[in-house]
């Protein structure tokens, strides 16, 4: 299909008028040559164009290319200008501290928002190197900084990058120091960043302060604190940070906890951009932590534990031999990871986790999502703990409550823990790493495992059999196509119960969530990747102590839920 002559005059006009403001050689001469190609590079030309990158989940996040719909150094330079002068705006003292993985571009645009902070008056602390997110959050609030900015994409794939903003305690407050950013910040500095002139006035000034390794240290000593001093220590764990930044600094956390440091796969040790030995750097997609496992199984470990590439998330993985065949295209868990081995789901984690906290007689807040397993409730009401439940997203997480009780365990079912909030306001892979494996040796010391302990919560509460039905597409409408489709046939029954309750989020949140009295679905769209995502889970009772039987019919009856949901999208 040919492009409108009247729309490629335009879109040329754009890139021109782009091309004039952008401070990056590299990337004018990449629109350069896109403009070359025109009319044929209409389509994509458009897509540049097709609007700035807004603020969502996790801050700015795209693909690394020119134009206002892409990660470049011009979308830095005037995101840093506009946080720079909200910061400003409302009153905000104290240094603009920045991380960076090790991403494409990833240190260049930590370096340049440092110029634009330092061209702006304010004090600019750089990370020493690429280090882990959970580092940065801590920073924020051990160094009483105004604001934290991460350079990240996280798990996203080799061509995306990102710019997350946290924010210190002047403007975020008691539960929000060290914490990503939520409404109305998030609005106010996307207005700001709107207001920001020609890039060619935004002033910058010296490159700022780079942090020493004390910064560093001291994270990992308080890392270390998490995991009681005096338990056992007898654990083997095989480890990858899935060529990410995490390597370094969980190594060093295992070693100043007093755990041997963790067999690393060789060739995903060492951060690299490419990401050459996976499809997705996403310890959840299938294939991802095959090496992990293989390594596991070569030395004999106890615990396979996998970090992404900002290692703010963990992945475990167990022996199990009766573990089930995996299926085509799901993600990695619950199912075989590889021979006698598989993947816990971030619910399974976070139950383990929040009851070996109950255990040692941690109290407060217990909280975590809405498409997280309910078995956590059910954990807290039975043992008499406060509870609350959030929108997806650790900034959601971390202010559970409101305050009224202080937090001191949170999870989202996508393998991000925080097992010391007063220590990282975020989601942590490091600490949540530590953690899983203070509770692993402690087992291991009694003859028992982590799925030992998950029937015994399976017996208590019954079988939570948690799934999720993700599909990854191309063009973002037909995520609108899908959610307009359930929300206009809403299923009226679920594996052959009436549907008791639903609940439909908008204007807040597009989240479309269906209860019956045994399951719960919620379709929402995913805040970071273009897939449309459809929680599943099925609770089901333990009769005579049988969990193995109970673990069977939950699985038969959440494939029957998948195929039930997928027909109501549309997918069959």
């Amino acid at each position: 299909m040919t492009a409108d002559p009247t729309d490629i005059d335009d879109l040329r006009e754009q890139a021109r008028r782009w091309l004039d403001d952008d401070p990056d050689p590299a990337s004018r001469d990449e629109l350069r040559a896109v403009l070359d190609r025109l009319p044929a590079s209409g389509p994509e030309l458009a897509d540049r164009f097709a609007g700035p990158l807004t603020f969502g989940t996790a801050g700015l996040r795209g693909p690394l290319r020119a134009g206002p719909n892409g990660m470049n150094l011009a979308v830095v330079t005037q995101a840093a200008a506009g946080l720079v002068a909200w910061l400003a705006a409302e009153g905000a003292t104290g240094p603009l501290v920045i991380g960076y993985d090790a991403r494409h571009g990833s240190r260049e645009f930590a370096e340049r928002t440092a110029q634009v902070a330092t061209g702006a008056g304010r004090p600019a602390l750089l990370l020493p190197r690429p280090l882990p997110t959970p580092v940065l959050a801590y920073a924020v609030r051990r160094l009483d900084a105004a604001a934290g900015v991460m350079v990240t994409a996280s798990h996203n794939p080799p061509q995306d990058n990102g710019y997350k903003v946290y924010l210190g305690d002047r403007l975020g407050g008691e539960l929000g120091a060290g914490a990503q950013i939520v409404p109305p910040a998030d609005a106010g500095i996307s207005a700001a960043i709107r207001a920001v002139g020609p890039l060619a006035r935004v002033p910058l000034g010296p490159p700022g302060q780079v942090l020493g390794d004390d910064l560093v240290v001291s994270y990992v000593e308080r890392a270390a604190a998490v995991v009681a001093p005096d338990g056992p220590r007898d654990l083997s764990v095989a480890y990858t940070p899935l060529h990410g930044v995490g390597a370094s600094v969980l190594s060093a956390a295992f070693a100043h906890a007093g755990f041997p440091v963790p067999g690393v796969v060789p060739d995903q040790a060492e951060p690299d951009p490419a990401f050459p030995t996976v499809s997705f750097p996403n310890p959840e997609e299938p294939g991802a932590v095959d090496r992990l496992v293989a390594l596991a199984e070569r030395t004999g470990a106890d615990l396979a534990i996998a970090n992404d590439p900002d290692a703010d998330r963990c992945a475990v993985a167990v022996r199990d031999a009766g573990a089930p065949a995996p299926v085509a295209g799901e993600l990695a868990g619950p199912g075989s990871a590889g021979p006698g081995w598989r993947m816990l789901r971030g619910d399974e984690v976070g139950a383990l986790l929040a009851d070996h906290l109950m255990r040692r007689g941690v109290r407060g807040l217990y909280a975590t999502t809405i498409v997280s397993s309910s078995l956590l409730r059910a954990m807290c009401e039975a043992r008499n703990l406060p509870y609350d439940e959030t929108l997806t997203g650790f900034k959601w997480i971390v202010r559970a409550g409101g305050g009224a009780q202080p937090l001191v365990f949170g999870y989202e079912e996508a393998l991000g823990y925080c097992v010391a909030p007063e220590h990282v306001r975020d989601k942590d892979g490091i600490t949540a790493a530590l953690t899983v494996a203070e509770l692993a040796a402690e087992l291991k010391s009694h003859g028992r495992t982590l799925t030992d302990r998950l029937d015994e919560l399976a017996a208590e509460f019954g079988v939570h059999l948690t799934d999720q039905l993700s599909v990854r597409v191309d063009d973002l409408r037909m995520i609108a196509e899908m959610m307009t489709r359930v929300r206009a046939a809403t299923p009226v029954t679920l594996l052959g119960e009436p549907v008791t309750e639903t609940r439909d989020l908008l204007p807040d949140a597009d989240v479309v969530i269906l209860r019956t009295p045994a399951a719960r679905v919620v379709i929402r769209p995913s805040g970071t990747e273009p897939k449309l995502k459809a929680y599943l889970e099925v609770v089901e009772p333990v009769a005579d102590g049988d969990v193995a039987a109970a673990r069977g019919r939950a699985r038969t009856a959440v494939t029957a839920l998948r195929t039930e949901i997928a027909t109501a999208l549309g997918l069959r």
